[in-house]
């Protein structure tokens, strides 16, 4: 399993439950890195996208402790140890964790790679935070992009890779 996440260089990545920014190329290529493959999420997560609907041309695999969570178009787990086990069925470059930040948090160490969006911002008021893949044992930058303007940021494609998997 492979994380992707978009950050602002305080790490935050949410305030009161939606994305801090609309940055166009991340989007292109949250699409990109997502597409055909397993998106694992939290039931916040889902809930934040469009209508509360999966993503298209995905398998969207959705934790929720509320057993009685089960909505078109997912595969509802209701436990870390059932998502594992979930997502053990496919192949690990097949499966992205796609958030929130008590995912990311809980799961990165059982990430082997993660791709994150790097905004020049920072948002005082954001309440949803990664880890500092940049200071965390065990991971490193393993490639960088150039800083690329869009959508009024600039922003660069970073991948860490974790050494300890």
């Amino acid at each position: 399993m492979d994380l992707i996440v978009a950050a602002d260089r305080g790490l935050a990545i949410g305030k009161n439950g939606t994305l801090l920014y609309s940055v166009p190329e991340d989007m292109k290529y949250f699409r990109r890195m997502t597409q055909g493959k397993t998106v694992v999420m939290g039931r916040k997560t889902l809930e934040s996208f469009p209508g509360g609907k999966p993503l298209k041309n995905r398998i969207n695999s959705v934790l929720s402790s509320d057993k009685s969570f089960a909505p078109e178009g997912v595969v509802a787990v209701h436990s870390i140890d059932e998502l594992l086990a979930e997502v053990g069925q496919y192949p690990a470059d097949d499966v992205m964790l796609i958030g929130g930040a008590s995912l990311y948090n809980l799961l990165y160490t059982k990430c082997r790679r993660a791709y994150v969006t790097w905004i020049d911002a920072i948002d005082p008021d954001a309440d949803s935070f990664i880890p500092d893949f940049h200071r965390l044992e065990g991971w490193r930058l393993e490639s960088e992009s150039a800083a690329v303007e869009t959508g009024g940021y600039t922003v660069h494609f970073a991948c860490y890779l974790n050494t300890a998997l």
